[in-house]
Protein backbone atom coordinates (compact mmCIF):
# COMPACT_ATOMS: atom_id res chain seq x y z
CA UNK A 1 0.00 0.00 0.00
CA UNK A 2 1.33 3.20 -1.29
CA UNK A 3 1.73 6.36 1.55
CA UNK A 4 -1.07 8.50 0.66
CA UNK A 5 -2.57 6.53 -1.49
CA UNK A 6 -6.47 6.85 -1.71
CA UNK A 7 -8.66 3.51 -1.86
CA UNK A 8 -11.23 4.31 1.04
CA UNK A 9 -14.83 5.74 0.07
CA UNK A 10 -16.80 7.07 2.73
CA UNK A 11 -20.56 7.58 1.18
CA UNK A 12 -22.53 9.94 3.59
CA UNK A 13 -25.90 11.92 3.37
CA UNK A 14 -26.09 15.49 3.17
CA UNK A 15 -29.52 18.20 3.02
CA UNK A 16 -29.83 20.06 0.10
CA UNK A 17 -28.64 22.68 2.08
CA UNK A 18 -25.73 21.36 3.29
CA UNK A 19 -24.79 19.72 0.61
CA UNK A 20 -24.98 23.33 -1.29
CA UNK A 21 -22.97 24.89 1.28
CA UNK A 22 -19.88 22.14 0.96
CA UNK A 23 -20.38 23.23 -3.40
CA UNK A 24 -20.41 26.87 -2.31
CA UNK A 25 -17.14 26.80 0.68
CA UNK A 26 -14.99 24.54 -1.65
CA UNK A 27 -15.39 26.46 -4.65
CA UNK A 28 -14.82 29.70 -2.77
CA UNK A 29 -11.26 27.85 -2.33
CA UNK A 30 -11.01 26.68 -5.61
CA UNK A 31 -10.78 22.80 -4.63
CA UNK A 32 -12.88 19.80 -5.08
CA UNK A 33 -15.19 18.90 -2.59
CA UNK A 34 -13.03 15.94 -1.83
CA UNK A 35 -10.41 18.12 -1.19
CA UNK A 36 -12.05 20.45 0.86
CA UNK A 37 -12.88 17.64 3.20
CA UNK A 38 -9.63 16.62 4.25
CA UNK A 39 -8.75 20.27 4.44
CA UNK A 40 -11.41 20.27 6.87
CA UNK A 41 -10.50 16.50 8.29
CA UNK A 42 -6.79 17.48 8.36
CA UNK A 43 -6.97 20.45 11.19
CA UNK A 44 -3.98 22.14 9.37
CA UNK A 45 -4.80 25.88 9.48
CA UNK A 46 -1.64 26.72 7.49
CA UNK A 47 -3.23 24.87 4.57
CA UNK A 48 -5.94 27.38 3.97
CA UNK A 49 -4.71 29.84 1.22
CA UNK A 50 -6.46 33.11 3.23
CA UNK A 51 -4.26 31.91 6.12
CA UNK A 52 -1.18 31.45 4.34
CA UNK A 53 -1.56 34.86 2.49
CA UNK A 54 -2.72 36.49 5.71
CA UNK A 55 1.05 34.83 7.12
CA UNK A 56 2.95 35.72 4.37
CA UNK A 57 2.09 39.53 4.66
CA UNK A 58 2.91 39.44 8.45
CA UNK A 59 6.53 37.93 8.17
CA UNK A 60 6.80 40.79 5.17
CA UNK A 61 5.72 43.03 7.55
CA UNK A 62 8.06 42.32 10.47
CA UNK A 63 10.87 41.86 8.10
CA UNK A 64 10.02 45.44 7.13
CA UNK A 65 10.01 46.59 10.81
CA UNK A 66 13.63 44.56 11.89
CA UNK A 67 14.59 46.26 8.86
CA UNK A 68 13.86 49.58 10.57
CA UNK A 69 15.31 48.57 14.40
CA UNK A 70 18.19 47.43 12.81
CA UNK A 71 18.85 50.81 10.98
CA UNK A 72 18.29 52.48 14.33
CA UNK A 73 20.39 50.46 16.14
CA UNK A 74 23.50 51.03 13.38
CA UNK A 75 22.97 54.76 14.26
CA UNK A 76 22.75 54.14 18.19
CA UNK A 77 25.98 52.08 18.13
CA UNK A 78 27.67 54.68 15.98
CA UNK A 79 26.62 57.67 18.75
CA UNK A 80 23.98 59.05 15.89
CA UNK A 81 20.92 58.37 18.21
CA UNK A 82 18.97 60.86 18.12
CA UNK A 83 15.04 60.93 19.70
CA UNK A 84 13.09 61.03 16.60
CA UNK A 85 15.16 57.38 15.90
CA UNK A 86 13.56 56.38 19.77
CA UNK A 87 9.87 57.89 18.50
CA UNK A 88 10.79 56.12 14.79
CA UNK A 89 11.31 52.63 17.05
CA UNK A 90 8.23 53.67 19.16
CA UNK A 91 5.75 53.64 16.22
CA UNK A 92 7.61 50.59 14.46
CA UNK A 93 6.43 48.63 17.54
CA UNK A 94 3.35 49.93 17.99
CA UNK A 95 2.90 48.77 14.28
CA UNK A 96 4.04 45.24 14.93
CA UNK A 97 1.74 44.73 17.63
CA UNK A 98 -1.94 46.21 15.97
CA UNK A 99 -0.38 43.65 12.86
CA UNK A 100 0.64 41.05 15.01
CA UNK A 101 -3.05 41.58 16.63
CA UNK A 102 -5.22 41.40 13.45
CA UNK A 103 -3.54 38.92 12.14
CA UNK A 104 -4.51 37.22 15.42
CA UNK A 105 -8.31 38.20 15.00
CA UNK A 106 -8.36 37.22 11.80
CA UNK A 107 -7.27 33.78 12.53
CA UNK A 108 -10.01 33.56 15.24
CA UNK A 109 -7.13 33.92 18.23
CA UNK A 110 -5.18 31.10 16.70
CA UNK A 111 -1.68 32.56 17.04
Amino acid sequence: MAEGKREVIRHCRLTRKEAERLKERAHEKGMTESAYIRLLLSGKPTDYPETRILLKELVREVNAIGNNINQITRNYNSKLYRQEDREFLHACMRKLCLAVGEAEKRLGGGL
